[in-house]
């Protein structure tokens, strides 16, 4: 029997966002980020979300090319996650796919198709 635990408080606004393809704007490792969710599910029974940051900064550095900005984040280490004002556009890279191996979700809930 699969157990899922409980869905982190972020949940709610990174499903909503992911469902209307709205930017989020969240801190994550005390780092703030704007960010496109692609995927929620878990990993390992930890809820995960699989989203394209396309600028700002990384726990690395800069962003180093379109292709390269899939970042796989627990939704219980997001903190102050709200949508993005309305200028903030949507964005992905054409390297997506939700069964791709930089995608570590082991259960999707929830994806852009």
């Amino acid at each position: 029997m699969i157990t899922v635990a409980a869905r982190p408080p972020a949940w709610d606004i990174l499903e909503a966002a992911l469902a209307q393809r709205r930017p989020v704007r969240l801190t994550y490792h005390g780092r703030q980020r704007t960010v496109c969710p692609h995927a929620l599910g878990w990993k390992n029974d930890k809820a995960m979300l699989l989203a394209y940051q396309s600028s700002e900064q990384t726990s690395t550095g800069a962003l180093p090319g379109p292709r390269q900005g899939w970042r796989n984040l627990f939704v219980d280490e997001i903190c102050d996650v709200t949508l993005a004002g309305p200028a903030a556009a949507w964005e992905t890279a054409d390297n997506y796919n939700a069964a791709s191996p930089f995608n570590s979700i082991d259960r999707l809930s929830l994806a852009i198709a």
